[in-house]
């Protein structure tokens, strides 16, 4: 998942599409603007201002000024937590002096003293944004929740007075008007018009009145959405299941019964163990625990946190989706849904919903054939243990799955973990793929400052040798980690400021115990290889504006690129590279290899249908109109209502990989009526990777070709157009649905 929209303040490069967004404006430093055609004394007066914002500072504010370190990388060993309030306050001052510098400029509007100016300013503030907004996910506090819930509100506020200033678009208007006057190359016509979309979007044009209506909206749902954010955080850890009894653990290794000991130590819970939850409905240890009560009660806490009690999120749910609805309403849609898909490659509501209602019945039918299989596999041992046999559960589906995995394919996880060790699959897979496809080269970095031990930070050299970006890697759950796996920037590469990026790719591995091997699942090594593509996507940016940095893209294209990067995973030549026992390096032998890849479609219809379930309840909840949307205590009514009329009204297979209480990606973290993106994008991933094997495979040529025309170029062209222009024509569904055994569905 690339993490988009968690982050309130209008922030560069992603401008209202993706995670850290920035509106950058006129007069940031007097050296930047002195060659600027049509800036006035008023932009003079703007640096002075932005000057004196600065210096309000400390003198040793971490954020005062731009980093010193190689590529610009945030001096985490200088950043202390009560260093981020003061900045933010400081930033925003300045953005907001360098906003009206703008917008009462007395030259008349130029590309350069109004477009280029937005994209110049607010680098104090987008500084401290870009730092606060990872880490808040990748490593909290108290205290930076408490800032967290302090500036929510003003930078919600904040950037309302950038967008919805009547002079500024009025000078970005004026522009738009004559754009095809102006003489711009294609890029930065796409600037201007980009702006003015987002000008209109964020409510330019709206009255007085309803401008005031608007700002109090974004107020709540800014401080909701965080709320949501930090109360999942909790629910999560305090849902952890406790057990009394190691033989409860039966099917764990050892190594995992070590680190379950530990985790309840961290906790002084000595002589227990305890099992952290993982952001999703379905929960990993499910496939090994042979103790069906510990299973079931596992389920159970994965299922009911964050509904109830002190870490309840359904009232918030709730609000958060009625104002939506409101703001909706008031920009001029029907829904929150009709708002967001009109920016992305999908268009519309119905234009998901016909996707989604076409790819839900066969992978319902497949779900249910191999629910079959399973319910035979629990009967068989049933008669044979003189046991009486039971009806397959939620809980029950990935331990007997895994089984069935075995009996079909002679093969489960315990046999493949020993060759997917961390390092080996980082360095000689992920790494291994990106440099025979692209060129480039990696290199370790001990001498720069982390924010956390056990992150590691990778030098990225370009084919030629020259320096590209710098690669954070931050693997291990943490309790005060967010859950799941996702892509952040905390450099974006321009241009305009002569910058290269700066990204990383969190994921949440349980870290064993010191002096154990990391050993992955299979579904682990292929997380790793899907963050790596949204982390290719952000090094290769080749763009002149920040605005267009990067994975800037909307939800529905940019997890293209991250899900093409998945076909490495299994792609034969890499796995041989990198599949090797982790004690005696020898590869994995050739039949457990065709095993594995044979296996590829295994269980596709639960994971399909689990998905799709997911998406359609976020359709329903943001397809709401204003007025309709239900009470709190109507939330999980209408969420069951929701999924069994997804299921054509005969019942559900299998759980949505999210229920509503617990369903981050929507409701803190930008995916709201976007969730739908993972499969839309899935398809343009198939057709590439049809492509690439059918253009032999993992060679340069291909590589350099979709770097050209896909992955430098961020948001800087029409995604669809950056498709057509690498693929040769639009999207077919076809290899999505071989890949994923639909076959038979049409388009």
């Amino acid at each position: 998942m690339f993490r988009q929209k968690n982050n309130p303040v209008p922030t560069q490069g992603e401008l209202m599409q993706a995670s850290t967004r920035r509106i950058t404006l006129c007069g940031l430093m007097l050296t930047a603007i002195a060659g600027m055609t049509g800036c006035t004394t008023a932009d003079n007066g703007s640096a002075k201002a932005s000057q004196a914002a600065t210096a309000a500072l400390a003198a040793n504010s971490p954020f005062a000024q731009v980093s010193s370190l190689p590529y610009n990388m945030p001096p985490f060993d200088r950043i202390k937590d009560s260093d981020y309030k003061p900045a933010f306050e400081a930033g925003m001052a300045q953005q907001r002096q360098e906003a009206r510098a703008i917008a009462t400029n007395s030259a008349a509007p130029s590309f350069d003293n109004t477009i280029v100016a937005m994209e110049r300013s607010g680098q104090m503030l987008s500084r401290v944004s870009e730092v606060f907004f990872n880490l808040v996910s990748a490593n909290t506090s108290p205290e930076l929740d408490q800032t967290q819930q302090e500036m929510a509100p003003k930078l919600a506020d904040h950037k309302d007075a950038i967008f919805l200033d009547p002079q500024l678009f009025a000078r970005v208007e004026q522009l738009y008007q004559q754009r095809s006057s102006l003489g711009l190359d294609p890029e930065s016509l796409r600037l201007l018009e980009r702006y003015r979309t987002e000008f209109v979007r964020a409510g330019a044009r709206l009255s007085a009145a309803d401008k005031d209506q608007l700002r109090k909206l974004n107020q709540q749902i800014s401080s909701l959405t965080t709320q949501f954010q930090q109360t999942l955080l909790k629910a999560n850890n305090d849902g952890a299941v406790i057990v009394d009894r190691q033989a409860d653990l039966d099917g764990l290794t050892p190594e995992q019964i070590s680190a379950a000991a530990q985790a309840a130590s961290s906790r002084k819970l000595d002589g227990k163990w305890l099992i952290a939850l993982q952001n999703t409905t379905d929960q990993p240890l499910l496939a090994q625990l042979k103790n069906r009560q510990l299973r079931e009660r596992l389920y159970t806490a994965s299922i009911t946190r964050a509904n109830g009690g002190s870490d309840d999120n359904v009232a918030g749910v709730a609000q958060i989706v009625k104002l939506r609805a409101q703001r909706a309403a008031l920009l001029g849609y029907p829904s929150h849904a009709a708002y967001e898909l009109e920016d992305e490659t999908a268009g519309t509501p119905d234009a998901v919903n016909r996707m989604l209602a076409q790819l839900a019945p066969p992978a319902a039918a497949n779900a249910r054939k191999e629910a079959a299989a399973i319910q035979q596999v629990i009967d068989r041992q049933a008669k044979a243990s003189h046991a009486k046999p039971f009806k397959l559960q939620p809980w029950d589906w990935a331990f007997y799955s895994e089984q069935v995995r075995k009996s079909r394919y002679n093969f489960d996880e315990s046999q493949i973990k020993p060759y997917f060790e961390l390092n080996n699959v980082l360095q000689n897979g992920v790494f291994y793929a990106a440099q025979q496809l692209y060129g480039i080269s990696f290199k370790e970095r001990t001498d720069l400052p982390v924010y956390q031990k056990d992150v590691r930070v990778f030098e990225v050299f370009d084919q030629d040798g020259s320096p590209l970006a710098l690669f954070l890697f931050d693997p291990f759950a943490r309790d005060n980690k967010q859950g799941g796996a996702w892509m952040n920037s905390y450099v974006p590469q321009s241009r305009l400021f002569g910058t290269k990026p700066v990204v990383s790719n969190n994921i949440n591995i349980v870290k064993p115990p010191a002096g154990k091997p990391v050993l992955l699942t299979f579904d682990e090594v292929n997380t790793m290889f899907h963050e790596f593509g949204h982390a290719l996507h952000g090094m290769f940016s080749s763009v002149q504006y920040p605005m267009f940095s990067g994975a800037s893209v909307p939800p529905d294209f940019v997890e293209y690129p991250s899900q093409f990067n998945e076909m490495w995973s299994h792609n034969p030549q890499v796995l041989a590279h990198y599949a090797k026992h982790y004690k005696t390096g020898k590869p994995m032998p050739r039949a457990l290899v065709n095993k594995v890849l044979a296996a590829r479609k295994f269980n596709a219809g639960f994971e399909t249908s689990e998905y799709l379930a997911a998406a359609m309840l976020d359709q329903a909840w943001h397809q709401l109109p204003a007025g309709q949307t239900p009470a709190a205590k109507d939330v999980m009514a209408f969420e069951a209502k929701t999924l069994q009329a997804a299921s054509s009204g005969d019942g559900y297979v299998v759980p949505p990989r999210y229920h509503t209480q617990y369903f981050q990606h929507i409701f803190a973290n930008g995916y709201a009526a976007g969730y739908y993106a993972y499969i839309w994008s899935d398809v343009l991933a198939k057709d590439t990777e049809h492509w690439m094997d059918t253009h032999g495979g993992l060679k340069r040529a291909n590589g350099d070709l979709l770097r050209a025309k896909v992955l430098s170029r961020g948001f800087s062209a029409d995604p669809s157009a950056q498709f057509k222009d690498f693929y040769g024509r639009g999207p077919e569904v076809e290899p999505l649905l071989e890949a994923r055994g639909l076959t038979g569905v049409t388009k």
